[in-house]
């Protein structure tokens, strides 16, 4: 099925990482990439069990006691491959061509999965630096220099004598 070594154990990384559990869904904020990554509730709990110990068998044995729901190492796969792109896991976990070349439609045919769970998802979105996210103010704003307003001008009224309580974004 997949060229994933029966001694390869998946570990999630955690270092550089802030997680934040919210109910079903996991966000990961990756701090030396600048990457939020939301796995959904079949992603997180692959991630959970990813402390190294496990192969992708014995983590979709726990998946289909904690899901209810018949899961191989195929949907197991998915989700490392996932976390293996995004740079989630200490090493990266060599799923061969199962997971790279298959479609979602054709892992939810070939998987069997029902409406029961869904495929493991992780979406990531990069952060924008603090420059970019960065906000000016409008014409009329009071400001202190002109990097504050969105013309780059800050300027006295032409009827005031400027203190800085009187500058304004032109």
């Amino acid at each position: 099925m997949a060229s994933y070594s029966k001694n390869n154990l998946a570990l999630a990384r955690q270092s550089g990482l802030v997680l934040r559990d919210l109910g079903d869904e996991l966000l990961i904020y990756d701090r030396q990439s600048d990457k939020a990554h939301c796995l959904n509730r079949s992603a997180a709990a692959v991630w959970n069990h990813c402390d190294g110990t496990r192969t992708a068998d014995q983590i979709a044995i726990l998946l289909q006691e904690e899901l209810g729901a018949s899961i191989d190492e195929g949907f197991v796969f998915l989700a490392l491959s996932q976390f293996s792109r995004d740079r989630l896991l200490e090493n990266p976990v060599d799923c061969g061509q199962l997971s790279s070349q298959m479609s979602r439609r054709e892992a939810v045919r070939r998987l069997g999965l029902g409406a029961a769970i869904a495929l493991p998802l992780v979406a990531s979105i990069t952060a924008p630096s603090a420059a970019q996210a960065a906000t000016c103010r409008g014409s009329g704003s009071v400001c202190n220099t002109s990097s504050q307003c969105c013309s780059t001008i800050c300027a006295c009224p032409p009827s005031s004598t400027c203190p800085p309580t009187v500058m304004r974004c032109v």
